[in-house]
Formats: C-alpha cells, sequence, structure tokens
C-alpha cells in the first residue's frame, strides 16, 4: 500500500522543497500539502521532479486563520475572496502538476437560513472551481472534505451525506469527497459501513489516530486494520498520513510506515 506525506503537519520544520525530499527520503510515495503559496512554484516543481513524488492535493487558501476564517467558499459575503482563492488554487496545482484541489468551505452560520445561503454560495463556488479545473486537464480534481465540530467548530460541511448532495447539485464529474478518518471518527465513526456507502464519490482518504490526531499506532482506530481493509476494498491511491508527530520531529514519528507499507505485498 502507497502513503502520501501531508506536508502540512509533517516535515514543516524546512521550507515544502526541502520537505518534499525529506519525504522521499523517508520512503513515502507521495506528498500533499495545505498552503503552498509562499513557495516558489518553481522550487516545489523541481523538488517533485527531484524526488519522483507526485503532488496529491493542495488547499485553498482558509482566509485569516487568527481572525478564525476557516475556508471562503460557503461565506455568502467573500464571493470574490472564495474566487479568488480558488484560482490561485488552481494556478498553482497546475504549475506543478498537483492532482487535487481541496476547496475550503469555511466557518458559517447556524440557523436554516444560514445554513441554505451558505449552501447556495457552495454550490457556486464548486461549480465554478469544477469548471476552472476541468480546463486544466481531467487529471485535476476538486475534493471537499468533511470536518470535525470538535477540530473546526462551526464548519460548513461535516457529514459525508451533505457533501454526496452537494456533489449531486453541482453535477461535476471532477468533483470528489476527501475521507478523513479521523474526521469521520469524531463525527459519528462506523468507519467502514460510511466509506462503502460513498466509496463511487470518494477521491482521496486520510488517517490519523483518534483522539490525538498523532501518527498511527496508537489511539481508539486500528488503523493498521482499516489500511488492510481498504486495500481488500480495492483502494489503490495513496493514503494521506496527516497526523501531527508525538514527538519533536516528524522523523522520530515514522515507525509505523514500512508495516503499512507492506499492506498488499504480504499474506497479511
Amino acid at each position: 500500500m502507497r502513503f502520501s506525506a501531508n506536508l502540512g503537519f509533517l516535515f514543516t520544520d524546512r521550507p515544502l522543497a526541502q520537505a518534499i525530499q525529506a519525504a522521499a527520503s523517508a520512503g513515502f510515495d507521495a506528498v500533499e500539502c495545505h498552503f503552498p503559496y509562499d513557495e516558489a512554484e518553481a522550487d516545489v516543481r523541481a523538488a517533485l521532479t527531484a524526488s519522483g513524488l507526485e503532488m496529491l492535493g493542495l488547499n485553498t487558501w482558509p482566509g485569516d486563520r487568527a481572525a478564525g476564517d476557516f475556508g471562503l467558499c460557503a461565506l455568502p459575503d467573500r464571493v470574490e475572496e472564495a474566487r479568488a482563492a480558488i484560482d490561485q488554487a488552481i494556478a498553482y496545482a497546475e504549475a506543478i502538476g498537483a492532482k487535487a484541489v481541496h476547496v475550503m468551505a469555511g466557518r458559517t452560520g447556524e440557523s436554516a437560513e444560514e445554513r441554505r445561503a451558505a449552501d447556495d454560495v457552495f454550490r457556486s463556488n464548486l461549480a465554478y472551481a469544477c469548471d476552472k479545473a476541468a480546463k486544466v486537464g481531467p487529471e485535476l480534481t476538486v475534493l471537499i472534505e468533511p470536518l470535525n465540530l470538535k477540530d473546526v467548530a462551526g464548519y460548513h460541511l461535516t457529514d459525508f451525506s451533505h457533501g454526496a448532495e452537494l456533489i449531486a447539485a453541482v453535477g461535476a464529474p471532477n468533483l470528489r469527497l476527501m475521507f478523513d478518518a479521523y474526521h469521520a471518527q469524531i463525527m459519528g465513526g462506523d468507519l467502514t459501513a460510511r466509506f462503502t456507502r460513498y466509496r463511487d464519490l470518494i477521491g482521496h482518504v486520510q488517517i490519523a489516530a483518534v483522539p490525538d490526531r498523532g501518527e498511527p499506532g496508537a489511539g481508539e482506530v486500528d488503523l493498521l486494520w482499516l489500511c488492510r481493509w481498504l486495500h481488500e476494498q480495492g483502494w489503490e491511491l495513496p493514503v494521506g498520513a496527516e497526523y501531527r508527530p508525538r514527538g519533536a520531529t516528524t522523523e522520530g514519528s515514522l515507525a509505523w510506515l514500512t508495516e503499512f507499507q507492506r499492506i498488499g505485498k504480504t499474506s497479511s
């Protein structure tokens, strides 16, 4: 089984280009990131070429996180900023050959009226993103990700059924769900049933221990078992390791990787 290092959490003590090289040296099969926009596209592309790793995805700019922003694309009063963030993400993805752009919804109001307004804007912005991504080419996917409310209070998209409704409403073939087992476990668990239910819509899978979001090998979910099960279901794409190392360095958190990469190569 193959695994992708999420460079938003791993190897963060160095510039992105060096983090890509570090992920390759550690044995990862691919990389993904959060917000690469301070790094020169040419440097990132060169690091990907030199390492032989693919960049699986990046996020749209989340806005002012110090002020509470966690995405812009479902915010009715910030459409112009959201479209600019989508343009920026797709242009950057095209420049470095990334495979997906995660369009971040953001925190929205809780009333029924506020949620309807946010849904209308999110659908419109997702249609815009899917159209822009399609012009880059069929290899570029747009992702949406249900997040848990414990970590991101007020986030607009928190469950897969809502994500599936959005995908059906937008009707774009390049719009897919991100299945993050960490968020999904916190928001109801039942991971295998929900993965199975939405399997045809899922474009990327991520893992981290629950509840501390540390590396695999501890916590309430047996991630080795889950990855074996995913392999048995025919999941062949790299699984994103989006965890925060419990220790001081990423290198010190990688004891799990070799055993997980044996999945599919042995009788286990």
